[in-house]
């Protein structure tokens, strides 16, 4: 693929075939993914890559806390709840989504069955835990630095082929998460992102969510024209 194909193509997938995708295959995307820019060269992300049986457990766990009512555990700063014009956008691709799966406004099991999908990373038969070091919390470069690092991992899956969705619904419970993936004590549980096949048969996958323009997003300064 071209660059902006992989850029303009890519999308986030939700629906995944249940075949495995080679342990070659995935150390060529993070090496890729490893070329982004970090603040200084601090390179401070790690890769916890989980598929097979710790992945049944790690999903289960997850399922099974939230369902219980355990309050979650993200590592991260989730700050306040969106509102304005970040939430329009928000329950926008909500809106997106549920259309293309059939889900209606009020069917309510439908719905916890979509939220259910992704405390178990979409079913997705690979999950990329992205880490960063514990020695590096409270830098904002530390998290700017994962974000890209995550931006090139699923760019580089899609040009191998393979779809991704970064989310942090599968990490919501992290003692399940650093029980079964083996992270050691100096990682902070930065995201998760899903990884595989992509099912092309799976409504929710041919969704692309919208982008504000150019114009929106950018101020130029000192330009003539």
């Amino acid at each position: 693929m071209q660059f902006d194909d992989v850029i303009l193509g890519r999308r986030s997938i939700r629906g995944y075939k249940p075949d495995p995708v080679p342990k070659e295959l995935i150390a060529e995307i993070i090496g890729l993914a490893m070329r982004a820019p970090s603040s200084m060269n601090t390179q401070p992300w790690n890769f916890y890559v989980i598929t097979g049986e710790p992945l049944d457990r790690i999903r289960a766990g997850n399922t099974e806390r939230m369902l219980a009512g355990i309050p979650q555990s993200r590592e991260f700063r989730t700050g306040q709840a969106f509102a304005g014009k970040h939430r329009d956008r928000q329950v926008g691709v909500a809106k997106q989504l549920f259309s293309a799966m059939g889900i209606e406004r009020d069917n309510m099991e439908k719905r916890q069955d979509w939220v259910l999908r992704g405390f178990r990373q979409f079913d997705a038969p690979v999950c990329v835990i992205i880490t960063y070091d514990r020695v590096l919390d409270g830098s904002d470069d530390t998290p700017f630095d994962c974000g890209a690092v995550a931006t090139a991992l699923v760019n580089a899956a899609w040009s191998r082929g393979l779809g991704a969705v970064i989310n942090s619904q599968g990490i919501m419970q992290s003692p399940v998460v650093r029980e079964h993936a083996g992270i050691a004590d100096d990682q902070v549980i930065m995201k998760s992102i899903a990884l595989g096949w992509p099912d092309e048969t799976f409504p929710a996958n041919a969704v692309v969510s919208e982008r504000k323009s150019v114009e929106e997003a950018t101020v130029f300064v000192g330009f003539e024209t």
